[in-house]
């Protein structure tokens, strides 16, 4: 099978390293990819946006399957243009069209969506610019802390939660008027807040029938003591101890089964991934919000975790055979530690040579913001490398983690060095 892999990030390093141990693949291709896909496959000078640029690749390399990594080609309908036309309405994609998309590319239709079909979130009202002042009042109801949320996407950095209410108040105007995060906050979803533990579910599913994948429990904030800014993710773990038999099955009966069906009753072809993102309150799981495709850094700690041949599993999700295939899961535990470039989420630069990389022994390196200039590896955005071990347990595999970590130096080079020490 030829396969194309759309994306640049450590979750299409990890899907590229998974691809490549599956006995169906003939070729692999990535647009545009990093330093480290090219250890699997073959990079694309190519943006996973240029639609009419991957029309042309499908057909010039006769591409079979195209396996979407981010959401902004979904969000923007890659899908319905690939199926547009009369040249590539054959190759099967995974990866919902434009409208299942709008699962994560508004979070008013993922709210609403919620609310019809019964589905465990936080209460929660939108407002435009012209209803700023609704906002306000609707914040004066609410007990602090306030979450606010950039309906549109703004690369996992559209969410605050603000303690004081002025303080709120400020930000909601700032986002609607003063456009904080651009068109993402022509539109903001203020929730109630939710106290309680995060973690991650993925759900791959052909339509009608689905497997739940390995668990996650990622780190967004900065800072040590998640203190800090917001930012993509700075680390994850699977499994999540925390995750009984008896919260996994609250989750698959009133979560994940209510979600696909929610999606046949709109009629939304969906094949692909959803990742749910959930805030666990006593033991009572909540939706904070949906996801059209795989997490990152979750991704690098779900995919090692999966034996099964995942070229198998796509197969049975552009056929609608998915519950005829086998999942099987690695029972230790992977832990990922992300390195990111100094100064992000802010401002940060790039360039910087990267050493130590073949130093590195028992973890698996996914590139994340990398760059190749010959067999020289330079930083290439803001979150650079995950350090993605697989151990017996989480003390150990936290341990060859950050010795790995340890091992690799470049200029500015940051990690959060509590990485799931809340779990053991």
């Amino acid at each position: 099978m030829k396969v194309l892999l759309l994306g640049s990030g450590g979750r299409e390093h990890a899907l590229s390293w998974k691809i490549t141990q599956s006995s169906n693949l003939e070729e692999l291709y990535i647009a545009p990819g990093n330093a480290g896909t090219r250890l699997h496959g073959i990079n694309v000078e190519m943006k996973a946006t240029d639609f009419e640029g991957i029309k042309n690749f499908i057909i010039d390399k006769k591409i079979e399957l195209v396996v979407v990594g981010p959401e902004d080609p979904l969000v923007l309908g890659v899908r319905d243009f690939l199926e547009s036309q009369p040249e590539t309405k054959h190759v099967h994609i995974i990866g919902p069209g434009k409208l299942g998309a709008q699962l994560e590319g508004s979070k008013d239709f993922s709210k609403k969506f919620m609310m019809k079909y019964n589905i465990p979130t936080a209460k929660y009202n939108t407002f435009d610019k012209k209803s700023l002042e609704a906002g306000y009042a609707f914040l004066d109801k609410l007990k602090a802390p306030y979450v606010l949320k950039a309906d549109g996407l703004a690369a996992g950095k559209g969410v605050l939660i603000i303690e004081d209410v002025k303080e709120a108040k400020k930000e909601l105007k700032n986002m609607l008027v003063s456009k904080k995060f651009g068109d993402a906050s022509k539109r903001v979803v203020i929730e109630e807040f939710l106290k309680g533990i995060e973690m991650s579910v993925f759900v791959l599913t052909d339509g009608h029938s689905y497997k739940i994948l390995p668990e996650a429990k990622d780190y967004k904030r900065i800072g040590e003591g998640d203190t800090g800014l917001n930012t993509g993710g700075m680390g994850a773990v699977s499994p999540v101890p925390f995750a009984t038999a008896d919260l996994m099955d609250k989750i698959e009966t009133r979560i994940v089964k209510p979600t696909i069906k929610g999606l046949q009753a709109e009629g939304i072809d969906y094949k692909g991934f959803v990742f749910i993102g959930l805030m666990i309150v006593k033991n009572e799981p909540y939706v904070i919000e949906y996801n059209c495709r795989m997490g990152d850094p979750e991704t690098e700690v779900v995919m090692p975790r999966i034996k099964s041949d995942i070229l198998d599993l796509f197969e049975g999700v552009y056929t609608e055979t998915l519950s005829e295939r086998d999942l099987e899961f690695d029972p230790r535990t992977a832990a990922t530690v992300m390195m990111v470039a100094g100064g992000y989420p802010e401002d940060y630069a790039k360039g910087h040579t990267i050493f130590g990389l073949n130093e590195v022994h028992g973890s698996q390196v996914f590139h994340a913001g990398t760059s190749s200039d010959g067999p020289v590896v330079k930083t290439n955005g803001g979150r650079v490398l995950a350090i993605t071990s697989l151990a017996k347990d989480l003390t150990l595999a936290l341990e060859r983690s950050y010795a790995n970590a340890d091992i690799i130096k470049y200029e500015g080079a940051y990690y959060r060095r509590d990485i799931g020490k809340d779990l053991q």
